[in-house]
């Protein structure tokens, strides 16, 4: 079995942000070499997220609304967590509900999607450098 690990790194210049990051994971398989097997892909930061999804802008920004109607950025005193010095108890709520990572098989050296899904990296507190691991396994 061989492996291939990568790294992105993202700044997003806003809070929160929905990157479709399909692309460059496609990338990342087919200069893997691996042809059959598995590709995980995981935000490395608990503010961050990565699903999977459909690449819709209106779908976006109902995930968004969803996301602040759920877990308002204002006020933050409303949140434990930012009595820390923080302001970001509501990035770590929507990571949560969004997830921390996605795995996708791989056939054929392709990643191996149902009909309309994307991979996307969500932002719940930008504005700073966050890391996204890649990595590939099998055959």
């Amino acid at each position: 079995m061989k492996s291939h690990t990568e790294y992105l790194t993202f700044n997003v210049t806003k809070r929160r942000d929905y990157i479709n990051i399909t692309g460059t994971v496609e990338d990342i398989v087919g200069k893997s070499g691996i042809r059959e097997g598995l590709c995980l892909v995981n935000a490395m930061h608990i503010t961050a997220s990565v699903f999977i999804n459909d690449a819709e802008s209106g779908l976006l920004q109902d995930f968004d609304d969803f996301l602040e109607g759920l877990a308002p950025h204002e006020p933050v005193s409303r949140y434990r967590h930012n009595r820390t010095g923080e302001d970001n108890g509501d990035a770590h709520i929507k990571r949560t509900v969004m997830g921390r990572e996605v795995v996708v098989a791989i056939t054929g050296g392709r990643l191996d999607f149902g009909p309309w899904e994307q991979i996307f990296y969500g932002e719940f507190d930008g504005l700073r450098p966050k890391k996204v691991l890649v990595k590939v396994i099998g055959e």
